[in-house]
């Protein structure tokens, strides 16, 4: 199936699922997830429309960035060593695995700019699971105004990956209810009006349960 053909199916089902609980279209960015596939199938996500592209390993997000246009917004999606955090930190525009001080801190060295960043909750408390557990969160997110050169946009979480509908609408609702907590806080370092959750499989429950930002991967590109 051609990355076109799947692009519109997702652009349908996003507005379906936001007219279902009122929401516009325009409040959900949808990021292409390119990493399982090649340069070539990663092009055809960008000559689709697709401004938002996402990378989880470093080596891909380096062979990617080199070789895509340069008005791509590059976001990095996978859990981020902070010895690799040199190498990447002034080409990507957003961090979703932002979870432990040592990380904080490497970012914050190695930064030329306020970096976005989303913070990690492992909201579903999986141990195969990155991410602060829901009661650390909030803490976490304070003692980050101590990094000037870290925005807290939003949260993020991975849901189960289960048919269990509830316990995904129960997943995302938790880490909504966290992100409003931090947003009312009206913290300068950490406005947090953003939610980084949902992927191929579960999008459009978390469009539903006021998902920001989607991360599509094989629903969009397929795989190598």
């Amino acid at each position: 199936m051609s990355v076109a053909i799947n692009h519109q199916k997702i652009k349908n089902n996003i507005i379906h699922a936001c007219r279902r609980v009122d929401r516009q279209p325009e409040e959900v960015t949808m990021i292409g997830v390119t990493k399982y596939v090649d340069i070539k199938r990663a092009n055809e996500v960008v000559d689709v429309g697709i401004s938002h592209l996402a990378e989880n390993r470093l080596e891909g997000f380096l062979d990617k960035y080199d070789s895509l246009p340069d008005d791509i917004t590059w976001h990095f999606i996978g859990s981020l060593q902070s010895r690799k955090v040199k190498d990447l930190i002034n080409k990507v525009d957003y961090i979703h695995s932002l979870d432990r001080k040592s990380l904080a801190k490497e970012i914050n060295k190695r930064a030329e700019k306020v970096i976005p960043c989303f913070v990690q909750v492992n909201v579903s408390g999986e141990e195969s699971k990155h991410g602060l557990k829901r009661e650390d969160t909030l803490s976490f997110v304070e003692s980050l105004s101590a990094y000037p050169n870290i925005k807290v946009v939003g949260l993020m979480t991975m849901a189960p990956h289960v048919d269990d509908e509830q316990l995904l609408r129960d997943t995302f609702r938790k880490l909504r209810e966290i992100r409003d907590e931090i947003k009312g806080k009206e913290w300068v370092h950490a406005p947090c009006a953003y939610l980084s959750m949902g992927m191929s499989n579960d999008y459009e429950i978390a469009i539903e349960e006021g998902a920001t930002h989607i991360r599509i991967g094989s629903t969009l590109v397929g795989s190598n």
